[in-house]
């Protein structure tokens, strides 16, 4: 049997069970108790047989939320069945118990599966779901929470309030899940429908309870029992042991993350003026929660806002600077007369071109990985000679210059020391290479401009290329007519062993 077929095969028998269990699940309809808790058991009983199912074949890595996940199962149906079998008041806090017990592993299940791994901005993310769960919360107090508390008092009371305080923490970590993990496997998309199933009962119940919604409780049971066989179609997928994979959130994501947030606080604050007949307790919670919200926003702008700023200056670091090396590129090169004006003003202005000697071989020799290894170490070489004010850059391949405010005999010692530099082998992955290099110097007593820039780089690769044709090591442009003083202005190369 082919992949394909067993692929159409496995499908057609998801379908058959889905439309079994809609089929199945109809039937509190018709109002019948006994078969209504017939029909739970069923299903909770193939919930758990589909995840100890899963749990054998697929075996995965991390067990552990799985078995939350079965512990959950049976907590919520001995709950719903205490209630729908009109044992509520000689089991009670049994049966509240048992459920909140189903929704505290339910939630630690969850916080295992429905977040990625590894994200670099982690705080925002949570920060983000925080948000829409506060906003959950506001709500839910204004229709749920403050209707339960006026019109009961009691334990009883009291349960009925702190589920939609729960339902607000699952929101939160199925907010987080569906703004966050980037993968799409069926196993997690389950897993997912299963807990909005959840959410779904659970409001439905506080509707009930807050005497908002008037719902039999055999049909408020069944998002529930949707939420079993959802989870259990979840674990017999194979992609239920990939649950924990990391995954990186890109920007589109944090789009989604900030349009979710922009509707649910939206939606808050509405809620004060919806809400009628609030008393001054109800006021001072909601105020309260309006508070946090208003924290969490301006925290969530700034952080933003610094993260924008981050942003900016590494594209602006990026524009300006070479990668391999950190050396300014030829384009902050270029800009480096309009953007220094002020500090160059009035002063001379040299550039200092240098070309790496046989730096060909050493490519063609060991290959490019070395030769980057060598541009890097040149380049920190070259670093450690000049000044913090002088502009140091990598003008292409292995090619750098120097421009820096400094007179003519400055710029001399400069370039002295630059050669000085590469007296010393570079000690590379692949052993010892000498290497030394040709400087051309070409200065300018006038005030910089774009063209005079263009010219210095000119006018100084002239006379690199002559001081590498005659190994001179060092060359003066304004010194390459002159032939009688080249003696005094350059300095001999050291000779390099061949490479």
């Amino acid at each position: 049997m082919t992949i394909s077929e067993t692929r159409h095969g496995s499908l057609r028998w998801y379908a058959v069970l889905l439309g079994a269990a809609g089929a199945v699940l109809l039937a509190p309809l018709l109002g019948a108790r006994a078969l209504s808790f017939t029909l739970l058991v069923v299903v909770v009983a193939g919930s758990l047989a589909m995840i100890g199912f899963g749990l054998y074949r697929h075996r995965p890595l991390h067990r552990a939320p799985w078995y939350l996940l079965a512990a959950s199962v049976p907590l919520f149906a001995i709950g719903t069945a205490l209630r729908e079998l009109g044992l509520h008041a000689d089991w009670h806090p049994v049966d509240d118990l048992c459920t909140l017990a189903a929704y505290l592993c339910l939630g630690v299940a969850a916080a295992g599966w429905l977040q990625p791994r590894r994200f670099g901005n982690a705080r925002d993310l949570w920060l983000d779901s925080t948000l829409i769960g506060l906003s959950a919360l506001l709500a839910s107090w204004t229709f749920l929470i403050s209707p339960i508390l006026r019109h009961g008092s009691g334990l009883d009371t009291v349960f009925a309030a702190s589920y939609p305080v729960v339902h607000a923490v699952l929101l939160t970590v199925l907010a987080h899940s569906l703004a966050t993990v980037v993968g799409s496997e069926t196993s997690l998309r389950l897993l997912q429908a299963a807990m909005v199933a959840v959410l779904v009962g659970g409001l439905a119940e506080s509707l009930t309870a807050a005497g908002t919604l008037v719902l039999d409780s055999e049909l408020a049971a069944v998002p529930q029992q949707w939420a079993y066989l959802l989870a259990g179609l979840a674990a017999l997928q194979p992609t239920m042991n990939r649950l924990y994979h990391a995954g990186e959130v890109h920007a589109h994501r944090s789009r989604r993350r900030a349009g979710a947030i922009a509707v649910a606080l939206v939606a808050a604050s509405l809620v004060s003026v919806v809400g009628a007949d609030l008393g001054p307790g109800d006021r001072v919670v909601i105020c309260l929660l309006l508070t946090l919200l208003l924290v969490g926003v301006l925290v969530r702008s700034e952080r933003a806002i610094a993260r924008s700023l981050r942003s900016e200056r590494r594209a602006q670091y990026q524009a300006d600077h070479d990668l391999l090396t950190g050396l300014f590129n030829r384009g902050a090169l270029l800009r480096a007369p309009l953007r220094y004006r002020t500090e160059w003003a009035g002063k001379p202005l040299c550039l200092l071109f240098i070309d790496l000697d046989g730096f060909k071989r050493v490519n063609d020799s060991y290959g490019h990985a070395v030769g980057d290894e060598l541009i890097a170490h040149a380049a920190s070489r070259i670093r450690r000679t000049t000044r913090r004010a002088d502009i140091t850059a990598r003008y292409g391949g292995d090619e750098f210059v120097v421009l820096a405010p400094r007179t003519r005999t400055e710029a001399a010692m400069l370039a002295e020391q630059l050669l000085g530099a590469f007296v010393r082998p570079f000690d590379l992955s692949c052993g010892e290479i000498p290497i030394t290099a040709s400087i051309g110097v070409a200065c300018l007593s006038t005030r910089p401009t774009d063209t005079t820039v263009y010219d210095l780089l000119r006018h100084a690769d002239a006379a690199m290329y002559h001081a590498k044709e005659y190994n001179l090591g060092l060359a003066f442009h304004d010194d390459l007519r002159k032939p009688l003083r080249r003696s005094i202005v350059h300095t001999s190369k050291p000779t390099s062993t061949a490479v």
